[in-house]
């Protein structure tokens, strides 16, 4: 008994780093999406209310994660890691150009955001340590935050929130392949988890046993891991709550995250039991919860709630 409990102490100090990542990267995600408007960035879907746009969200995701699947059983790995790393340099510059017109003519804003993008894809690639891992995630996260935020309404967010929970959920307890997915990207040391140490000295270059071994075996893991997807989902209701411009917004977006704190905080217990979870049903509940009651606090109805018909 006293040991479990040294263990869940020890734990704390993790978890609320863990957290912290979560502000850190929905709150740069607000910031820059002024600046992506005055730089011009185009959303990612033409009409942000078009439910349409869900199915194509949807096809993207099944469709990349049955790529990285295929590519990690019959082919090299290397050619995911290529994907991915060619994904994080585009939206690397998607967040460096519109922040660095802020301070230089757009030119040379261009040319900048090139070579900090491909620094950031040559140090990942050459040593992709934790660290560094976790100040890429919060990079590319803001970035993808921001962008779906501007593409999406509310109301289709919200759906997108609730389904990807549910995909989360069978991927992880039924069908299990969330985790095989997780070992590839593990294997590759690539920024789609973010990585807080348990103990010093921790080195994520130096882990080689698989997430199902050590799960097998029973064994503790010296890291805490997290798929930057479950931040980035969201983050991306707080970046579409906030771009609605409303009375109110802000205040109300900051709720949706510390609803997604809630959810955190929740899944949390679970995790410190050293199981897996599936992390998008708790922390997309906690995000919905608070912004169903922010709107109705601040605002008196749900704002930037528009009905497709």
């Amino acid at each position: 008994m006293d040991r479990d409990t040294n263990k869940q102490s020890s734990d704390i100090l993790p978890i609320a780093v863990m957290g912290c990542l979560f502000v850190v990267i929905h709150v740069l995600a607000l910031l820059v999406i002024g600046p992506f408007e005055a730089a011009g960035v185009e959303p990612a879907f033409e009409n942000p209310d078009d439910p349409m746009n869900l199915v194509y969200f949807f096809v993207i995701i099944l469709a990349m994660t049955a790529i990285i699947l295929v590519i990690a059983k019959y082919w090299k790995k290397q050619v995911i890691q290529a994907i991915i790393l060619g994904a994080i340099g585009y939206t690397s510059w998607y967040v460096f150009y519109p922040l660095l017109t802020l301070l230089i003519p757009d030119l040379f804003a261009l040319v900048f955001a090139v070579i900090f993008a491909l620094l950031l894809i040559v140090t990942l690639y050459k040593f992709p340590e934790w660290y560094v891992i976790d100040i890429s995630g919060v990079i590319v996260g803001a970035g993808a935050i921001a962008i779906f935020g501007i593409s999406l309404g509310v109301l289709l967010v919200v759906i997108l929130l609730i389904g990807l929970a549910i995909y989360d959920a069978i991927s992880v307890y039924k069908t299990k392949h969330m985790i095989d997915l997780a070992d590839t990207v593990m294997d590759l040391k690539l920024p789609v988890l973010l990585v807080v140490p348990k103990r010093r000295h921790y080195s994520l270059i130096k882990e080689t046993k698989r997430l199902k071994e050590q799960l097998k075996e029973g064994e503790e893991r010296d890291a805490f891991f997290m798929g930057l997807g479950d931040i980035v989902m969201p983050g991306i209701l707080v970046a579409a709550v906030y771009y609605t411009g409303t009375p109110h917004t802000l205040a109300i977006a900051l709720s949706v995250i510390v609803g997604t704190l809630v959810g955190f905080s929740m899944l949390m217990t679970f995790v410190i039991k050293g199981k897996p979870q599936a992390g998008l049903p708790l922390l997309c509940g906690g995000a919905i919860g608070g912004y169903l009651i922010s709107s109705y606090l601040f605002a008196g109805e749900l704002v930037g709630l528009i009905l497709p018909f």
